[in-house]
């Protein structure tokens, strides 16, 4: 692991024995081997700006932490950081959480007294967003990142009745600029395998906006309205019967499309006391559901905002993938999914992400329908 860097270094003085420790989301160790671990790789996320601090044993000095009442000791096996005494525990690994109340020692002190020794591909996970620390002990960890990056602007092009029609202008002129933004990024085996753009923040860039003409002639507009006004058709190129057919489908005509989705809608729900139920749908199917969650959805497709055409299961995407905060539904989840506006998305899979929290992200094939669908309230029936 070469060429990392410490990012946003935090000044102040560390609090003295006893001081809570807080304001840290999560630190990354990886394991090297059975012993010394502690010598290996630190990734420490949720700082007070969120951005990640990638701690090095190349490195000569440890960054000043101080301000997050967090001490980071850099011996001759490298990096650790030290609990406060009487920090309460929670160890999970190997699908059992073990409880335990720290002394006045390091994490790699504090799992060897635990007896539990990371294996050299494994890492752990130290989150200390709260009052009390959760080490997570696996092969596979994620976080979210908040980071500052340059911003290359976008450019649109709008209609402008008033232009003559084949001429354009520049009303706006664009420019680079820097946004703040939301990655999640994924570390397996000891090594970061992806880094996804979950969403933006802020941005300074301004985009450029130019103006097309659609304004026609005089004596052609006069010619389409007397034909009008006598009933006869109105011979069009080949690019407005092309551009009225996408007007057409970016309508209600693309509304309806992403209501129908070739996705037989419900016509009833049967619900149990304990939050789970059976739908049955127009075409006969029944699908029974062990809960209900209502969420935040937006769509998304590929080739827009760095989508390629895998997933993070590695399966091709399509209509009926959908992207989700692996915290909060795991990945290979089946659900059934409608949104506000009689909007029916149908059978889903949960195998992206990219997203966080309650929110989740539906697969459609355009970009036009994407738009249609923008951002929407949808209700989510997870299946069994």
């Amino acid at each position: 692991m070469k060429n990392y860097h410490v990012s946003n270094k935090l000044a102040a003085l560390w609090r003295r024995r006893g001081s809570l420790i807080a304001g840290l989301a999560a630190a990354v160790v990886t394991s090297l081997a059975a012993t010394g671990w502690a010598g290996s790789l630190y990734i420490i996320t949720g700082t007070e700006d969120d951005a990640a601090i990638i701690l090095d044993s190349a490195q000569d000095e440890a960054p000043d932490l101080s301000s997050q009442m967090v001490y980071i000791s850099n011996g001759s096996r490298g990096y650790d950081i030290m609990l406060s005494e009487g920090q309460g525990v929670a160890i999970h690994h190997e699908g059992g959480v073990v409880t335990a109340v720290a002394r006045r020692e390091s994490v790699s002190s504090l799992l060897n007294r635990m007896q539990i020794v990371p294996s050299p591909l494994e890492m752990v996970g130290v989150d200390l967003s709260s009052g009390d620390v959760t080490i997570t002990v696996s092969s596979d960890l994620s976080f979210y990142e908040r980071v500052t990056e340059k911003a290359t602007h976008q450019t649109l092009r709008v209609e402008n009745p008033e232009l003559p029609e084949g001429t354009e202008q520049v009303a706006q002129k664009g420019a680079d600029g820097i946004r703040s933004c939301i990655y999640e990024v994924v570390w397996s085996n000891g090594e970061e395998i992806s880094r996804q753009f979950v969403e933006e923040l802020n941005s300074t860039a301004v985009d450029e906006i130019i103006e097309y003409g659609a304004a026609k002639p005089e004596a052609e507009a006069e010619a389409e309205e007397a034909a009008e006004a006598a009933g006869a058709p109105v011979e069009k190129t080949s690019k407005e019967a092309a551009s009225g057919e996408e007007a057409g489908s970016a309508g209600s005509s693309g509304t309806e499309a992403a209501v129908t989705s070739g996705q037989s809608p419900i016509v009833n729900v049967s619900e149990n006391a304990d939050g789970s139920g059976t739908l049955y749908l127009k075409d006969g199917t029944t699908l029974n559901y062990s809960g209900v969650r209502t969420m935040k959805a937006t769509a998304y497709t590929t080739g827009h905002d760095g989508v390629g055409t895998r997933t993070a299961s590695g399966t091709a995407v399509r209509v009926g993938t959908v992207a989700v905060d692996r915290k909060v539904i795991p990945l290979g989840t089946r659900m059934y999914i409608t949104a506000s506006g009689g909007v029916v998305y149908g059978l889903a899979v949960a195998e992206d992400t990219g997203v966080r929290g309650n929110r989740i992200d539906l697969y459609y094939d355009t970009y036009n329908e994407c738009i249609q669908f923008g951002r929407r309230n949808c209700t989510v029936y997870i299946l069994e």
